[in-house]
């Protein structure tokens, strides 16, 4: 009794203290969503779809498309402090993120980009510089020729995120492992690229008439100080590891330094080791020489946060097969895979499988969830963040043997190397159901007199 009246003593006196600490972080998530999506999200952005016709034949290598990707990094900029809480711009690269999307309507293939429409300029000058015979013109958002109820009774959907399985730092099959080895009795250099892309369009192409599968790649441009998760950091400490390379020892702090020096004296040198008759780097077996490599190549260039989603709708009434989701599976979970050092693979977490507890009306939740994310390009679980980090009460069903990949979110880094080789245009255009540019564009003579 005595407690009881002792707390109601002090949370009655005390109160004024109490009250901003515990409201204080609500207070703060809902200026900060108000701030940025109801006001500056709003006011600043304009997107715009932009479909892209690449020429029939491609004869630029795949590092021109990084060389792009290397350009549209420049949309980055980190805001200030004054502009994060005042203005509302968004911490992750101002919220200036774009996306590359693949998309097949009845096996008819397209090629689009959704941008900021104030980036529009940089974007066309960025492409027209490696790929000056392509064609790009605004087009209507896809998105908005469907129903916005699906599913309902003359539509369905499958959609789901694509992750990295490993770690962020650890790399995919890149464009660069695509190459045909040298012969040795012809000894002649021949670089005769095998193109994931081939396989990719041809499975779009074969489609039915009720099927749709959008592909949206979405980057944002972003540097290790702006993530929750330091990616690059943790890479190069799992290559020193893997070099057996002594670990740097932080410094001590000043006052630390001093009071050790009072109390036990000057610190001690240490003794040098005795030196090793073979370098530890040369004693890595083959597989450790090539992860090294790995993770070394991907944290030098530059990288982005991507989220990958893919979605499947049909028309329950017209010819489709509901399994033919698949077919992204076999493009980004089979084509760029090493197992020693990193592959794709779907996230549990955004599947459209319900398997328990109120199965029916969750799964349509989902649906509608997961189509009104890839409406709008925004990462699964928003507006829980932007980062695609799961909310605490989906983390908390770990505990019940709920599955959850390795990142735990559903968003992944991704280098320009890597993305040039997941989204690239076709070397050689087949198949007759993709738009392309027949014809070469040339500009007029510089010796046409004008008016």
């Amino acid at each position: 009794m005595e407690a009881s009246f002792f707390l109601f003593q002090i949370l009655k006196n005390w109160w004024w203290f109490f009250f901003p600490l515990v409201f204080f972080p609500i207070a703060r998530f809902f200026y900060l969503w108000w701030i940025r999506w109801e006001v500056y999200y709003k006011k600043s952005f304009k997107w715009i779809l932009l479909e892209i016709k690449p020429p029939k034949e491609v004869l630029k290598p795949f590092s021109a498309m990084e060389t792009i990707y290397s350009m549209l990094w420049g949309i980055y900029d980190s805001p200030n402090w004054r502009e994060r809480w005042c203005n509302g711009e968004l911490t992750l690269g101002g919220g200036g993120w774009f996306s590359f999307e693949i998309c097949s309507f009845g096996g008819e293939i397209h090629f689009f980009a959704r941008i900021p429409e104030f980036f529009r300029n940089s974007f066309e000058s960025a492409i027209y510089s490696q790929y000056p015979d392509a064609e790009i013109s605004e087009v209507e958002d896809y998105t908005q020729k469907i129903p916005k109820d699906i599913p309902n009774e003359k539509w369905d959907l499958y959609s789901e995120d694509y992750v990295l399985a490993k770690d962020d730092y650890l790399p995919i099959k890149t464009y660069s492992m695509f190459f045909e080895k040298e012969t040795e009795e012809k000894r002649v250099i021949e670089e005769k690229r095998l193109d994931p892309m081939d396989s990719l369009l041809e499975y779009l192409s074969k489609l039915q008439s009720g099927e749709q599968i959008w592909l949206q790649i979405v980057i944002n441009p972003a540097t290790e100080d702006q993530l929750s998760f330091r990616w690059e950091t943790e890479g190069r400490k799992a290559a020193d590891k893997i070099a057996r390379r002594p670990s740097p020892k932080k410094p001590k702090p000043l006052l630390q330094e001093a009071i050790e020096t009072l109390i036990s004296g000057p610190p001690k040198k240490e003794e040098a080791k005795p030196m090793e008759l073979i370098a530890p780097e040369l004693r890595l077996t083959p597989v450790e020489k090539e992860i090294l490599k790995g993770i070394e190549d991907k944290i030098k260039k530059s990288a982005c946060e991507c989220w990958i989603k893919q979605v499947y709708i049909c028309k329950k009434d017209e010819p489709h097969n509901f399994g033919n989701y698949k077919l992204m599976r076999g493009y980004l979970m089979g084509q760029f895979t090493t197992e020693h050092l990193n592959r794709i693979t779907y996230f549990g977490a955004t599947r459209v499988r319900i398997h328990y507890w109120l199965k029916d009306r969750r799964l349509y939740l989902r649906k509608r969830q997961r189509l009104r994310e890839a409406i709008e390009r925004l990462p699964a679980f928003f507006p829980w963040n932007m980062t695609g980090d799961p909310p605490p009460f989906i983390k908390f069903l770990t505990y019940f043997g709920y599955r959850i990949p390795p990142g735990e979110r559903s968003t992944c880094i991704l280098n320009i190397e890597e993305l040039a080789t997941i989204f690239h245009f076709p070397i050689r255009i087949y198949i007759p159901t993709v738009p392309r540019v027949e014809v070469k564009r040339v500009g007029p003579p510089p010796t046409l007199p004008g008016e």
